[in-house]
């Protein structure tokens, strides 16, 4: 059985993984996952108990219980690298023998559920909305990286795609991945169904111009045409596919679900979306204390 050596996974000296410093002990199966730092305060403030928190640069974590069911919520910041990073640390966690850096012979299954933030690219998806991304689009290559990538992923939507966008070769190759059908069923009568788009970057990749133009100027309209049997993309965000890629090739459940906070049809974004955020993060804390 291979042995992981010390440059490929990083054990601190207090026993702790890398980037994220938590130890094996202090993950729970139910982890949330949000990209500001701050919401982890928020998300944790509805907890019943606390038995942890820990904080290393963007990532801070803490774990308790809600309803009597013990979670994790982790902030990993923005952009696909950063889902990398904590999806896989998070799997180390579960599934390595520190001691022997050995994979461990039972896999323990994760439930990954990230709640983030979004804008909305169809005019019937309100500010407000909760869209739960049953497909994620990955634009950022990621899972271009990893052995199995077409194992996972839905190839004859992404020719689909990549045909009706004239896709561009300098772009790193699309892919689609869905969620667990798990979770779907558990959430779908409060949200959006969703088809969501992760970018690599906030402008550009997303079509904003700000001062330097997009390659293909026309590219969301294309994006905001396309249909695949019924099925439309709905909404933009910055990490999901990495998540729901990263976590059915590890073999854990996972899904993105982003309250909206802009109409990018309609040219429209709330500021003040806070209270929009908490109502989510309610109702999700509400739906996983079920499993």
């Amino acid at each position: 059985m291979r042995i992981i050596p010390p440059s490929e996974l990083i054990i601190n000296d207090d026993g702790s993984i890398f980037h994220l410093h938590l130890k094996p002990e202090q993950l729970a199966d139910i982890v949330i996952l949000v990209g500001d730092p701050g919401r982890v305060a928020l998300v944790s403030s509805f907890f019943d108990t606390k038995e942890c928190e820990v904080s290393n640069r963007e990532f801070n974590t803490v774990t308790g219980t809600y309803k009597g069911k013990r979670m994790t919520v982790l902030s990993t910041g923005i952009g696909i690298g950063n889902i990398d990073i904590s999806v896989t640390e998070l799997d180390a966690l579960a599934n390595i023998d520190f001691a022997t850096r050995q994979v461990k012979p039972e896999l323990r299954r994760l439930t990954l559920v990230r709640l983030g933030t979004s804008g909305a690219i169809q005019p019937d998806i309100e500010v407000g909305n909760f869209v739960f991304s049953r497909t994620s689009i990955g634009f950022d290559g990621l899972l271009n990286y990893y052995k199995g990538r077409n194992d996972v992923c839905d190839l004859e939507i992404e020719q689909a795609f990549m045909k009706h966008t004239g896709w561009n070769e300098l772009l790193p190759k699309p892919y689609f991945i869905n969620a667990d059908a798990e979770l779907w069923d558990l959430f779908k009568d409060s949200t959006v169904e969703g088809m969501t788009i992760a970018a690599p970057g906030f402008y550009a990749p997303q079509g904003r111009w700000v001062r330097l133009e997009p390659a293909d100027v026309h590219l969301n309209e294309k994006i905001e045409s396309f249909d695949f049997n019924g099925r439309r993309i709905t909404n933009f965000e910055m990490e999901g596919s990495a998540l729901a890629g990263l976590a059915t090739l590890m073999g854990h459940r996972a899904t993105t679900i982003c309250t909206i906070i802009a109409q990018r049809i309609a040219k429209d974004a709330c500021t003040d979306y806070k209270p929009f955020v908490k109502q989510m993060i309610a109702m999700a804390l509400d739906k996983l204390a079920t499993i």
